[in-house]
């Protein structure tokens, strides 16, 4: 087989992964059977809250994680879309954030962007969980930012 049998993944429409995330948020608040650790597979979920950069209101996303360390490492995708997703641009604003994940209680962090050769590993293991992502950067121009979540211990997150 030649390079013309190899096709990149078929992406779903932009409303179905829209509407794919609503539904999961929405199951979330409902039950949280939609939680698994990362040692699982590879990756987690986790309930980032932030403060909105334009409303300083709370607002909360689930997106996918791996942990590094004591840090937690998430990739800002906007569901596979050009540009940043909403959270990112809030913590670009406000770093000071909190996770939950799975049986545990509410964690502050702090959020900062990868760069350099912590970008380069921590975007590597990303792509060891799931190679399609370096499909799904290959057909944007803007750059995936990778997020690393450090953890502020004694601090309540939001509002310090």
């Amino acid at each position: 087989m030649g390079d013309a049998a190899v096709r990149s993944p078929r992406m779903p429409p932009a409303w179905f992964v829209h509407t794919a995330w609503r539904v999961h948020r929405a199951l979330y608040r409902v039950r949280r059977f939609l939680w698994t650790p990362a040692s699982k597979r590879g990756w987690g979920a986790l309930r980032l809250t932030t403060l909105g950069r334009r409303t300083g209101r709370q607002r909360s996303v689930i997106v996918g994680y791996l942990e590094d360390g004591t840090d937690l490492v998430t990739l800002a995708m906007n569901g596979l879309e050009e540009g940043h997703p909403s959270w990112w641009l809030d913590l670009e604003a406000h770093p000071d954030a909190v996770v939950r994940l799975a049986h545990q209680g509410p964690r502050p962090v702090r959020a900062r962007q990868a760069t350099g050769e912590e970008r380069d590993r921590l975007w590597q293991r990303w792509v060891a969980v799931d190679p399609s992502h370096d499909v799904h950067a290959a057909r944007r121009t803007t750059e995936i930012a990778v997020i690393v979540l450090a953890p502020q211990d004694g601090l309540d997150g939001l509002g310090s």
